[in-house]
């Protein structure tokens, strides 16, 4: 199962890098992308139950991811939010951790981790699909 990700990222070289290598080599379908706060957080609220995994880079065009990770703090159990930014420090980690982000990567060093991430949250959501299913049928 491809998970529906949603990218918040103001660099459009670096927007479209990461979808490309996203979608080529983790089972991820890109549903939409915003490069400020106010739209990302508006299409996250706004479209509830219709995306899996947002990725949101801290420092945008306009406003900040941080505002956007606030908004969405109240979002279905698998429904996944991760920090891709140049500024993972342990405390902006801490930071994060206290607004509920499942996991902060660093755009140098962890797009591997990314990857990984994005691929086990894949096998969690198809399990979870599958159990939903055997308990429908049963």
């Amino acid at each position: 199962m491809k998970m529906r990700t949603f990218v918040v990222e103001d660099n459009a070289t670096i927007r479209e890098n990461l979808i490309c290598t996203l979608e080529e080599l983790a089972p991820v379908q890109t549903v939409g992308m915003a490069d400020c706060e106010e739209e990302g957080a508006a299409w996250l609220n706004g479209h509830d139950g219709q995306w899996d995994l947002a990725i949101v880079d801290l420092f945008l065009k306009k406003g900040s991811g941080l505002r956007i990770l606030e908004a969405c703090r109240r979002r279905g159990a698998l429904q996944k939010m991760v920090v891709f930014t140049n500024y993972a420090t342990r405390e902006m980690r801490v930071r994060c951790a206290q607004l509920g982000v499942d996991a902060v990567f660093d755009k140098s060093t962890e797009i591997e981790n990314l990857l990984a991430y994005c691929v086990a949250q894949s096998q969690i959501m198809d399990s979870a699909g599958n159990q939903e299913i055997g308990r429908q049928q049963a």
